[in-house]
């Protein structure tokens, strides 16, 4: 059993490191919807892509695209109000990461119409417009099963109506992917009918073994240094003194039990576990999913020694932001740009395997060409 694992991890192994020599063929121009900070951008940017339009409504997600890269075309603006229809059959990529709202199941179309007031329309709306070769769309996992899964139904027959193929959606854990976090995504990548038929698309090889919080610290395979210093949020004095009780990794259910009583309030009758309050991370591990802000009740990620939310560079180290990647706005501003983006790491992966895919198409076209 142990020779069969170890030649199981030497395959995973060459596949990673396969795919990490992927080259595009030329660089393959994109535009990404709904941007954020810039994370899954920074992603296929290293893996080959060349962003001609970022869309971001957030004035100060906008300011830290423009601050790390000056050159990228980024629009500050409602998606609503922006016109794609000038890069018709010009751009070979288009992303975003759609927010997921309710959406309305009034009539029987159950389909592009259906989607008329959610951001998914929007984004569907600039897909028509476009109509590049491949697109990417992620979400949270939660997606899969929303609305009894009615609103992938509607989203997979929309899809089917703009004239796109899609790859039967993959729910992808970022600690697969050298990235020291537990946090998961679901992706749908779909190829425009034309093209479909020479697709054969394969999702990201997974590196060889999960990165933990020691990795995402300090000096070694994901770093060349310790994390920098920088600013953070602090606890307020109880809940620092309740927090001191807790074990690294442990929760609120390691407290004593007279402190859980207090602590948790009418939450301590209840069930489940609510693993994520007063929760301290532990160094072994990869960090729980980051949240908007470092310190809310229900989802603290207390550091693993000190007692304290993590900081700024700390959150985007686990997200796999490089050191230099600067945040703008107040600091809960940058904590929730970080809390909100695709993991960088996760996000070459995937740029890796669009860029294999889309070379793929370049050669069909080429062949096309040339007949």
């Amino acid at each position: 059993m142990a020779k069969f694992q170890s030649l199981v991890k030497a395959l995973i192994n060459n596949q990673w490191f396969d795919e990490l020599q992927t080259k595009a063929y030329r660089p393959y121009t994109s535009i990404e919807l709904f941007a954020g900070a810039g994370g899954l951008a920074l992603g296929l940017e290293k893996a080959g892509f060349e962003a001609i339009l970022l869309n971001e409504f957030d004035k100060w997600a906008c300011a830290t695209l423009r601050q790390n890269r000056p050159d990228w075309n980024v629009i500050e603006d409602s998606i609503v109000n922006v016109d794609f229809s000038q890069y018709k059959r010009q751009i070979d990529f288009l992303s975003g990461g759609f927010p997921c709202q309710a959406f309305s199941y009034a009539g029987n179309k159950q389909g592009f119409d259906d989607t008329r007031g959610t951001l998914f329309f929007e984004f569907a709306r600039a897909i028509k417009e476009v109509q590049p070769k491949v697109f990417l769309g992620e979400n949270v996992r939660g997606l899969l099963n929303h609305d009894n899964g009615r609103t992938l139904a509607t989203i997979k027959k929309t899809i089917a109506e703009l004239g796109y193929t899609l790859v039967p959606p993959q729910v992808l854990k970022a600690m697969h992917f050298q990235v020291p976090q537990k946090r998961e995504r679901l992706f749908l990548v779909a190829v425009r009918n034309d093209l479909a038929a020479y697709m054969d698309y394969q999702w990201p090889a997974q590196y060889h073994r999960v990165m933990t919080m020691r990795d995402a610290m300090f000096k070694g395979e994901l770093y060349d240094c310790d994390v920098p210093e920088s600013q953070g949020q602090l606890y307020p004095a109880r809940k620092k003194a309740v927090l001191d009780l807790v074990p690294q990794g442990g929760y609120w259910r390691d407290l004593p039990d007279d402190i859980q009583r207090e602590y948790m309030k009418g939450s301590y009758f209840l069930g489940g576990g609510k693993t994520g309050m007063a929760r301290r991370l532990a160094w072994d591990e990869p960090s729980l999913t980051l949240t908007c802000a470092p310190a809310q009740n229900q989802t603290e990620r207390c550091h693993p020694e000190q007692t304290r939310p993590l900081t700024v560079r700390e959150y985007a180290r686990i997200q796999t932001f490089p050191d230099d990647w600067q945040f703008m706005g107040a600091m809960s501003q940058q904590y929730k740009q970080i809390g909100n983006a695709v993991p960088v790491n996760l996000a070459y992966a995937m740029g890796r395997s669009l860029v294999r895919l889309l070379n793929q198409l370049e050669t069909v076209e080429q062949s096309r060409a040339c007949a």
